[in-house]
């Protein structure tokens, strides 16, 4: 039996009172929020992981209690038995706002000090304070709202994939290291000395090799790491919902995860989500939003205007076109109000993403301003206009460059413009899509060969086979991310199954028989004994339930994150470790 306790019990929560309850004798714990002392009466808001209750000490309380009463201070830890009766002054904004305990009888559980961050809603404090503070941070109720999300979530995720008939299995935190995309996390081995382990950017060939085993339909909710940069929606330890199913094809995969996300957005927020998702591919994606996320709640779509402008002896264009670029433009509706200042700001802006700049046309009523008309003709003029709709107020906005950068350029300026323009501020909706088609493989330039923009065992398109060795960059991947409002939300594929066409694959990405056996080898040992067709996807369930708080920092979603230099002011990791641990393991550092 807890000495703190002897013996109490407690019988409901705070949040949960209603006028039902009245009469009860109950005992609740948590707590204080705040105290108010009237005179004669001493009020005391109680507070737990449910919500809040007032509690009232009235004149007629026994000494004893009212003494306690007097010492107690917000944050202390509390216990309180008495009745339940109805509120003289209701609360109508406290779902228990009706009712309030009358004090019998009260214990202090723990005494508190001074909180260094007040626990309230929507605190305004220092991130490194929160993080720093985190246990104190949690105890705030919008932050616990969030992680009942995040349980309530995960529970539908389950739920739904348990009547799919998939098998819930784990699979190793400590593995080989393969590199292809991000660095990984190492672990030195006591045991094998000079050797490591790898922290698993993801259990991708652990999950293939389930199919080998005939799982047919696995799952886990599943830690990763990835030793990269970090920003707002990026930690160096995340959680995936990662699947994989046999025998199926790409439409098998995205159907089921359609479904999947509408129970779990249903089940959680009781919000409708509409399916079949829209779908896009890749090359329609770049050239209409210019992006492979677009954010589909707006229109503003990038229009291609090099047909008009082809013949232009305007340098800008000219030059675009000699290194088989493109011009295009994007037309802002009512971005004539725009002053000269935020016209050249937004020249600054696309200049981040190695645009050399923004050519500009404002049709202010009947009249056209442009710092480019001079070098056009009005046909190309009137052209542009008519190419991209334009209206009187309306701002026309050109970038002319190769097409990667056009469409890096133009696809962030439009979400800059929608931000500066508050086209989406009050905007709830839950937009999907699918983009598809994805390029099997991307040029590094600074290595001099392609690269697998996923990952190797991502199968190409069939119609596309022929095309791996003449023309690896035109070569589309059975590759499908799926977009929520401008983030991916998670992406997979369906995985090459022949080992001659993984043979082929490893070719193009210029792994040499012994170098794809010597990372990959217990993969195509598993391969030789009659694997499956397969395909899976992963979401990230920190995104998701980003999504479903309505906040846009990943932080706020993991109980203990790390700030955005990947170090936890909370427990001051990664820190030293004793000399007699390095010994042990046969590490010397160097200064």
């Amino acid at each position: 039996m807890s000495e703190a306790l002897n013996g109490l019990k407690r019988t409901k929560m705070c949040g949960e009172l209603r006028e039902e309850n009245i009469g009860e004798t109950i005992t609740i714990m948590g707590w204080v929020q705040r105290k108010r002392n009237l005179g004669g009466l001493l009020f005391m808001d109680l507070r737990d992981r449910t919500g809040m209750l007032q509690v009232v000490f009235k004149e007629d309380v026994a000494e004893e209690v009212a003494i306690k009463g007097d010492v107690i201070r917000p944050e202390y830890c509390i216990a309180v038995t008495g009745v339940v009766v109805k509120r003289e002054s209701i609360n109508a904004n406290m779902p228990t706002g009706m009712v309030e305990l009358n004090v019998e009888n009260i214990k202090i559980l723990s005494e508190s000090e001074t909180p260094p961050i007040y626990i309230k809603e929507n605190l305004d404090a220092a991130e490194s304070i929160r993080l720093k503070y985190r246990y104190l941070d949690l105890r705030r109720p919008d932050m616990q709202s969030i992680f009942y999300i995040r349980h309530k979530a995960s529970k539908a995720i389950r739920d739904f994939l348990d009547k799919e008939g998939f098998l819930e299995i784990e699979t190793p935190m400590l593995t080989k290291s393969t590199p292809e995309g991000a660095r990984d996390y190492l672990v030195p081995s006591r045991n094998y000395e000079g050797m490591f382990y790898a922290l698993p950017q993801s259990p991708q060939l652990f999950k293939q090799l389930l199919m080998v085993s005939g799982f047919d339909r696995y799952f886990q909710i599943v830690k990763c790491f990835r030793d990269e940069d970090l920003r707002s929606n990026r930690q160096p330890e995340f959680t995936q919902v990662d699947l994989e199913m046999s025998f199926v094809e790409v439409d098998d995969i995205m159907t089921l995860n359609e479904r999947l996300i509408s129970k779990v957005f249903k089940e959680v927020l009781d919000v409708d989500v509409e399916i079949p998702f829209k779908r896009l591919t890749y090359k329609d994606a770049m050239e209409r939003y210019g992006s492979d996320k677009p954010d589909l709640r707006f229109g503003m779509e990038i229009k291609d205007i090099s047909s008009v402008v082809k013949d232009s002896e305007f340098k800008v264009f000219k030059d675009a076109f000699e290194i088989k670029g493109s011009v295009r433009a994007l037309c802002v509706k009512g971005g004539s109000s725009m002053g000269r200042k935020d016209i050249d700001r937004l020249g600054e802006f696309v200049k981040t993403y190695k645009a050399k700049g923004l050519a500009w046309i404002s049709l202010k009523d009947e009249e056209i301003k442009s710092q480019i008309s001079k070098f056009l003709s009005e046909d190309e003029l009137n052209g542009i206009i008519q190419s991209v709709e334009g209206k009187p107020g309306d701002l026309i906005l050109i970038v002319a460059d190769k097409n990667s950068v056009v469409f890096q350029a133009l696809g962030a300026l439009r979400l800059e413009i929608a931000k500066k323009l508050e086209i989406l501020k009050d905007n709830k909706e839950f937009n999907f899509s699918w983009v598809t088609e994805f390029p099997l493989v991307e040029y590094n330039e600074e290595e001099n060969r392609f690269q697998a923009a996923h990952h190797p065992f991502t199968s190409p398109m069939d119609e596309d086979i022929k095309y791996l060795e003449s023309d690896p960059g035109r070569v589309r991947a059975k590759a499908y991310d799926m977009v929520l409002n401008g983030e991916e939300l998670g992406g997979g594929s369906i995985r090459i199954h022949d080992s001659k066409l993984q043979e082929r694959m490893f070719n193009v990405l210029g792994f040499t028989s012994e170098s794809a056996w010597e990372r990959f080898g217990f993969l195509l040992e598993a391969f030789k004994f009659g694997p499956p067709p397969h395909g899976g996807l992963a979401f990230g369930l920190d995104r998701i339930v980003m999504f479903m708080a309505g906040t846009d920092n990943i932080k706020d979603v993991i109980a203990f994150p790390k700030n955005q230099n990947a170090f936890c002011p909370l427990t001051e990791a990664p820190n030293v470790v004793d000399l007699k641990q390095l010994n042990e393991l046969g590490i010397t550092l160097i200064k």
